[in-house]
């Protein structure tokens, strides 16, 4: 990533963005690069880092910025707010456009232009993976072998493009190297089949290394994934089976060690990054050169306001009915998969960061604690998190905060950067992990009949889980407490008026209670004394299916319910309801119909039924496909 820079000098010179005006796309740039200049084995090269680069979704800068938040790798706007997991965030005057893509309102005119921004990001990097094809074919400096391994990343990345474009607007143009302006056939988008994405990883399946010299390049294995995914939005379950458990059984990372489960935050760690879990993932950087655009630029909204990590925005908040679904049976450990949303669980809304509260003493599964921020719990090494302090407006959002993009307190600086008026972090886009793996073959087996199968890939991801090694505990706040005390009359000492060392909103943990406890300092009254809060440790208890799995509603239930438990938050959500061909159902009756009573923003939101799976391709994109005869050949979607 480091080349990311000049990289972009190079692709400025000698890339013509597919979306471009086309009266435009015919005149040679000032100071236009020579491809001949370009076309060998380092100039190719160099090319292909750039194809990588836009991985995130976000490259340039001044005027040849392209990509923003709208066009995140992530996918946080459209897998999980437009898939119920979270609400728009912030106040109702900031990024309204968000709001109306949550409620299924957004229109081809693509008000705050995210939608554009999400197609120009994906088919720049189609025009940068065709840039490599066909630029490799003059140089003579590259060996067969090389050949063959640039041409399948280059074919690999350009899937990938075309994959987030497919997911997104399902009629969408495919592009290939030998696609000229002139031909005038770019624009043309009515092919809705797989043929092109699924050929070009197959392609990439049989010609990848199986180890890479550099941990963020596609393999062998990373191809078959992204195979195996293509099938599973086709429902073409019998094709998937086989690359699933050629995965499961044999797959390796760029690097070469087999896939495995590893902690759960680790995933989410930039510290602990590229793990044997990450099967592809966009990589991030910071404090290499001064815009920050290495860092997961895509996520800068979605950070705790006013003195948590990041320092803005508020954006990304995690939704009620998502944190609902981690409540677990007190005797059997398991979800409800039927009423999980009958009952809330305890949240801080309405209640002043300096006013007492006591978080859920239900069961729940851990894995809550490192998806969702809520009053009360350690939030990573920043403490407990104190609420509404946190919380842009939390009477419009509600009260939680997103925690999977989030850099620890004690990396600031290290996985951070301070650009501006917001925090960039290193913290890797984990696109496909292995647990996805695990539950793409337990769907498969479900669909198969070998319900007990798929039981068995569930509790494998459960099973991670559910070791209490990984569990959020009040120990996590020792390190980073104001103080840690050991009797009563150190707490005392502490606790005495005349001591003022201890702030609001420090915290002070006590070794000598069992377990230990986390106390918050909430205020201090005008004769000095202090306000504590005590916070218990959460009540986690998740465990495996032990019975049969005999019914394949139930089982199918289960297998997508545990997708929300491991992947929330990651994006998927949307996507997967769209392929599942259940959005309507789940959207409506599922979540608007209770989250309008919780969240005015959503009052008379609705899911168009054989519309809504798709987004309206912006109006501009269509703008600019009109021929020199006046043909607009790019076709906007139904309903729009």
């Amino acid at each position: 990533m480091r080349y990311k820079k000049l990289v972009l000098n190079i692709m400025i010179a000698i890339l013509i963005l597919y979306s471009c005006a086309k009266d435009k796309l015919n005149q040679s740039a000032l100071g236009l690069v020579d491809e001949s200049t370009l076309a060998n084995k380092h100039g190719v090269e160099g090319l292909l880092i750039g194809a990588y680069s836009l991985l995130d979704g976000v490259s340039g800068g001044g005027s040849s910025f392209v990509g923003s938040w709208g066009s995140a790798a992530s996918n946080w706007i459209y897998g999980s707010i437009c898939g119920s997991e979270a609400y728009t965030g912030s106040n109702p005057g900031d990024q309204p456009p968000i709001t109306s893509l949550a409620r299924f309102e957004s229109t081809p005119s693509d008000e705050g232009g995210n939608l554009d921004s999400k197609w120009r990001a994906v088919y720049e990097g189609v025009a940068r993976t065709n840039a490599v094809l066909r630029i490799m074919r003059q140089a003579k400096d590259i060996s067969p072998d090389d050949t063959t391994e640039i041409h399948a990343e280059a074919v690999f990345l350009r899937a990938f493009y075309h994959f987030e474009a497919k997911k997104m607007w399902n009629k969408i143009p495919f592009v290939d190297e030998t696609v000229t302006y002139s031909a005038g056939n770019y624009y043309i988008n009515n092919d809705t089949s797989w043929s092109f994405i699924e050929s070009d990883l197959k392609y990439a399946m049989d010609h990848l290394h199986l180890t890479q010299s550099s941990v963020g390049r596609a393999n062998k294995y990373a191809a078959e994934a992204f195979l195996a995914k293509a099938y599973m939005f086709e429902g073409k379950y019998p094709n998937a089976k086989p690359l699933l458990e050629d995965l499961i059984q044999n797959g390796e990372t760029a690097g070469g060690n087999k896939y495995e489960l590893v902690n759960y935050a680790d995933n989410f760690n930039p510290e602990t990054k590229n793990s044997t879990e990450a099967v592809f993932s966009v990589q991030t950087s910071v404090n290499d050169f001064g815009s920050g655009i290495n860092g997961n630029y895509g996520d800068v909204l979605n950070f705790p306001q006013n003195g948590g990590p990041g320092g803005c925005c508020g954006f990304f908040q995690p939704s009620q009915w998502l944190v609902n679904h981690f409540k677990t049976d007190p005797v059997t450990g398991l979800p409800d998969l039927g009423h999980f949303n009958d009952k809330n669980v305890t949240n801080d809304e309405g209640y002043a960061s300096d006013s007492i509260f006591t978080p859920y003493t239900g069961t729940l599964d851990p894995r809550l604690d490192w998806t969702v921020g809520r009053r009360g719990v350690p939030y990573l090494d920043w403490g407990p998190h104190p609420g509404k302090k946190w919380i842009r407006d939390q009477s419009y959002m509600g009260p939680y905060a997103p925690k999977k993009n989030t850099f620890q307190e004690s990396q600031a600086g290290i996985y951070s950067n301070a650009e501006g008026w917001s925090n960039f972090n290193a913290n890797n886009v984990n696109l496909i992990r292995y647990a996805d793996i695990l539950l793409w073959a337990a769907e498969v087996e479900v669909e198969s009949g070998e319900l007990n199968k798929a039981r068995d890939y569930v509790n494998r991801v459960r099973a991670r889980a559910a070791e209490s090694s990984g569990w959020v505990k009040n120990d996590d706040n020792i390190p980073y407490a104001k103080r840690v005390t050991y009797s009563q009359a150190e707490f005392d000492a502490i606790n005495d008026p005349s001591f003022t060392d201890i702030q609001p909103f420090n915290w002070v943990v006590r070794k000598d209670l069992t377990p230990n406890q986390t106390w918050v300092l909430l205020s201090v009254k005008s004769d000095g004394t202090k306000v504590w809060n005590a916070y218990d440790p959460p009540n986690y208890k998740l465990d495996l299916y032990t019975d049969p799995w005999t019914d394949k509603a139930h089982a199918q239930q289960a297998v997508r319910f545990e997708r929300v438990l491991e992947l929330g938050m990651e994006g998927h959500r949307f996507f997967d309801l769209v392929r599942w061909n259940i959005a309507d159902a789940e959207i409506n009756t599922s979540y608007f119909q209770k989250e309008e009573t919780r969240r005015s923003f959503l009052n008379g939101a609705n899911f168009k039924k054989g519309i809504n799976e798709y987004f309206p391709i912006p109006q501009i994109e269509r703008d600019l496909s009109v021929d020199a005869h006046g043909v607009q050949h790019l076709k906007q979607n139904p309903g729009y």
